[in-house]
């Protein structure tokens, strides 16, 4: 696995590093081992599925608080998707920052959401199924989410937002003083 991290420390794009003949290829897409050699959470609680039928339909942006923080780790397996994660680490140097992946069937990336970091992303086309092991369990009572369209964060989602939730668009502005209460 080849695993380069982003800007916001802690936060990775992992590829397969595919080892490759006539017949396709093959590659590592979870090694424990090789998670912990680089010094990343590795131990998976819970993996869940999403499919989502429409593009331009927002999932997030979710997160847990603590002691129920999640790390997750992110494969689009059918589809395309554009992945974010925003830094809510309060020591942070990137704290309040976001960035984004295409994450695809196609490109085989992942990306590796530390603890107290938001996730959400938006459909690129339709028939979307995205899977994620996580580090903790879900735990009702300690989800939070930030609105897509929050102007704290001003994400720029490439495609027009044509689905949202009731619930992911019920969020109010992010409070830095309550964002983690």
């Amino acid at each position: 696995m080849i695993f380069n991290e982003t800007k916001l420390k802690g936060a990775y794009l992992v590829e397969i590093k595919k080892l490759e003949d006539e017949r396709g290829f093959f590659g590592r897409s979870w090694c424990q081992r090789e998670f912990q050699e680089v010094g990343l959470e590795a131990e998976i609680k819970q993996i869940n599925t999403s499919f989502t039928l429409k593009k331009g339909t927002i999932r997030g942006m979710h997160y847990q608080i603590d002691p129920y923080q999640e790390t997750k780790f992110i494969r689009c397996t059918q589809g395309r998707i554009y992945d974010v994660i925003i830094d809510l680490r309060r020591e942070s140097k990137t704290f309040m920052q976001w960035i984004g992946h295409i994450l695809s069937e196609d490109n085989y990336r992942m990306v590796y959401v530390p603890g107290n970091f938001a996730h959400g992303f938006v459909t690129l086309t339709d028939n979307c199924e995205v899977y994620y092991p996580v580090t903790e369990f879900y735990t009702p009572g300690s989800e939070r989410g930030i609105r897509y369209n929050d102007p704290a964060f001003d994400i720029k989602w490439p495609v027009p937002v044509e689905v949202v939730s009731l619930k992911d668009n019920s969020h109010p502005d992010f409070d830095i003083d309550l964002f983690d209460k």
